[in-house]
């Protein structure tokens, strides 16, 4: 709701501001048409260049593509496609086994202090993420004493922690590979330089001109690519590290419950 008024309100100083202008506009032709001939032509001369910079960027990074040779920047662009896949998959899926833990850790400390280890264990399969599922293995062996609930804690801990870290590996390959496609072009585009010299007998700069752009091409892209992606694997890692410790504090919370559930109700 905020946005949308913020919206409104902008366009409503926007609309006010256009009356305004057209009231002036108004005024001034009355007084003098000539004059509001010459600003009017004015401003369609100052508009013409921003419609020409609008699709300005967009086009030169298609030219530039087309120029980097074709081969090897396909192969960048498929770096990059590919390196985002495993980055969107892994954001959602972390996202997906964010939970409230503290909420969590209430609910099965409420049940534990009735006793109810039945309920505990059903707000854990009603949860979703590895802390649910953490706390749910635990639960399933609290009638074997607590060594036996910490080592299957910790068991279990290390198997949800591999699931977190799942196609990483993935990703930092993508990262790696795609300055590695651009310094191979960097070195086949110097080749083909040194081939038009040879071809042509000169070391003029229109001879050497074209391999060198692909050289240098094919390299930028190939580094902007690796610097895309590292942003979104540094991002992941802070989010496993995140869920990574809210397992370490619940497992040590759950084993604290589960003496206490001991004490009181196995004497």
């Amino acid at each position: 709701m905020k946005k949308l008024f913020a919206i409104l309100a902008v366009m409503g100083v926007l609309s006010f501001g256009m009356t305004q202008t057209a009231m002036a506009q108004d005024s001034t032709a009355t007084a003098a048409p000539a004059q509001t001939e010459q600003v009017a032509a004015a401003d369609e001369a100052e508009a013409a260049p921003v419609v020409v910079e609008e699709g300005g960027l967009h086009k030169e990074l298609k030219t530039k593509f087309i120029e980097g040779d074709a081969g090897f920047m396909s192969l960048v662009a498929i770096a990059l496609v590919l390196g985002l896949a495993f980055c969107i998959e892994r954001i959602i899926y972390l996202s997906l086994a964010e939970v409230d833990v503290k909420k969590l850790m209430a609910k099965l400390e409420g049940a534990l202090e009735k006793g109810d280890i039945e309920g505990a264990k059903t707000i854990c399969r009603n949860t979703r993420g590895p802390v649910a599922s953490i706390c749910y293995q635990g639960l399933m062996r609290v009638d074997e004493g607590l060594d036996v609930v910490e080592r299957s804690v910790v068991s279990y801990g290390g198997v949800q922690a591999g699931y977190l870290e799942k196609g990483c590996s993935w990703i930092t390959l993508f990262i790696a590979m795609a300055p590695s496609l651009g310094f191979l072009g960097t070195v086949i585009g110097m080749v083909m330089a040194f081939d038009q010299i040879q071809q042509a007998g000169d070391i003029s700069p229109t001879v050497v001109a074209g391999g060198m752009k692909v050289a240098l091409i094919t390299t930028i892209f190939g580094l902007i690519v690796a610097l895309i992606l590292q942003v979104f694997y540094n991002y992941i890692l802070s989010k496993i590290e995140a869920i990574t410790s809210q397992m370490e504090d619940s497992s040590i919370t759950l084993l604290d419950m589960i003496m206490k559930y001991n004490l009181k109700y196995k004497k």
